[in-house]
């Protein structure tokens, strides 16, 4: 499944939409679009921020401008390409 996160950032809404799509999906695509952000670290803030905001735990991978969000058991890890 794919997600597109664009200039308002990561919104409650943003968040819901998420936690909706992990009752049947066990990974999750995010693109930042260019009117979001286009710097490396901001990113990896922003993939921090969503792993700790969203229900359950995650662990994430970035490649490029995408975030791979997926479930994972009781620890959350992170990844960076």
């Amino acid at each position: 499944m794919k997600f597109q996160i664009g200039k308002l950032g990561v919104t409650s809404g943003v968040i819901e939409s998420l936690n909706s799509a992990f009752k049947t999906h066990k990974s999750i695509r995010i693109s930042l679009l260019k009117s979001f952000e286009r710097d490396r670290t901001k990113i990896n803030e922003i993939a921090d921020e969503l792993a700790s905001k969203l229900r359950g735990n995650y662990k994430y991978t970035i490649i490029g401008f995408t975030i791979v969000l997926r479930k994972v058991g009781k620890l959350a890890r992170r990844v960076t390409l």
